[in-house]
């Protein structure tokens, strides 16, 4: 039977002890990586150092840390690390695809209740002290009308939160329009998070000794998909009927699904109202994906240059192997106006490519 979290914490760890655990983590990760830490990826392993023995300290939660840099520089790689070395069991590392996904089904579920937020924190981070937060960026201004909500009632609740992002505070949901409502929230994370920039001088993704350690690197891109290709990697023909499929309550069009693989075209799940939640549950019962027919982006709505990059977020938080088939080199197919395009190519970018 689990401890309660009280008697958890008299049994915890010294908080010198957690200290060097954390520090001896990063640096070990690192060697064995081949790394060399630029300087301020250094500056925030000090910090979380010293965030990992503030906790083992009793009394209120210590500041908030705000993560923000360019894509593939390591933030992910830093609250990962975080997360592992830390010597506490009441954390949650969750993506925010996933995490945000789950809120708004919880808060459905939950809607005749007072308090529909509260309720579904409470089923999501049950007993929960840290809070791992990795790709915050905001987009839609409902959305960030609800994480004014959760910043509340994250800090309310004593919750350490460490969030990464491609943005400073101040850059998040750019939009004129909206920008201004966004505000409180930007407000509240001066207010109660240390902000630190994280730089390095080359995208740590694109080094070879990343490739062996997720399975979404040994994935590949197929150009230009011609049926030699396509019969040399047992690939499904490029004129395949659509079927339909039944994931969670609505019906989806596939090109076929066996065992734990499934096969779309671009237009079955990106030019279609799909949404995160549908990838998630797909990611629940397929570990590979193939994805045939990648257009240029830059011919594509913003909307559906968008439902790609969340699927891309999602296949490469969930480590899936992915395989992507197009007409186009990839570079020239990922331009396109979305503002977070860049981190999609970044990720992409670590696929196997395979060309006539």
């Amino acid at each position: 039977m689990a401890l309660p979290s009280t008697l958890r914490r008299l049994f915890a760890k010294p908080a010198a002890a957690a200290v060097d655990e954390v520090s001896a983590y990063f640096q070990d990760k690192a060697r064995r990586q081949g790394y060399t830490l630029s300087p301020s990826q250094q500056q925030v392993i000090e910090r979380m150092t010293l965030l990992a023995g503030a906790l083992q300290q009793a009394g209120p939660a210590p500041r908030s840390l705000y993560l923000h840099g360019a894509v593939g520089r390591g933030k992910s790689w830093l609250l990962d690390g975080f997360f592992q070395a830390l010597p506490l069991a009441e954390k949650r590392r969750v993506h925010f695809h996933d995490f945000f996904a789950r809120l708004h089904q919880g808060m459905f579920r939950h809607r005749q209740q007072p308090d529909a937020l509260a309720v579904t924190l409470d089923e999501l981070l049950e007993d929960c002290r840290v809070l791992c937060f990795d790709e915050f960026h905001v987009h839609d201004i409902g959305d960030a009308m609800l994480i004014t909500r959760l910043f509340k009632a994250l800090f309310e609740r004593g919750v350490l939160v460490l969030v990464t992002s491609n943005y400073a505070p101040a850059g998040l949901l750019p939009n004129p329009l909206y920008h201004q409502r966004f505000k409180p929230v930007i407000e509240l994370i001066d207010a109660r998070m240390d902000v630190m920039e994280v730089n390095a001088p080359q995208d740590y993704r694109g080094l070879a000794q990343n490739h062996d350690q997720q399975r979404f690197t040994q994935g590949r891109f197929v150009c230009p998909g011609s049926p030699a290709q396509r019969q040399a990697l047992g690939l499904p023909a490029a004129d395949c009927a659509a079927l339909s499929l039944t994931v969670g309550t609505r019906q989806l069009r596939v090109r076929g699904h066996e065992g734990r693989t499934i096969a779309f075209t671009f237009n079955d799940v990106c030019e279609q109202p799909t949404a995160v939640l549908d990838y998630l549950l797909l990611c629940d019962d397929f570990d590979h994906w193939i994805i045939d027919g990648l257009p240029e982006l830059a011919e594509c709505p913003i909307a559906v240059q968008q439902r790609f990059i969340n699927l891309v977020d999602v296949l490469y938080d969930k480590d899936k192997h992915l395989i992507l088939i197009g007409e186009q080199p990839l570079a020239h197919a990922l331009r396109g106006q979305a503002i977070d395009l860049s981190r999609t190519v970044s990720r992409l970018g670590q696929l196997q490519q395979s060309d006539a």
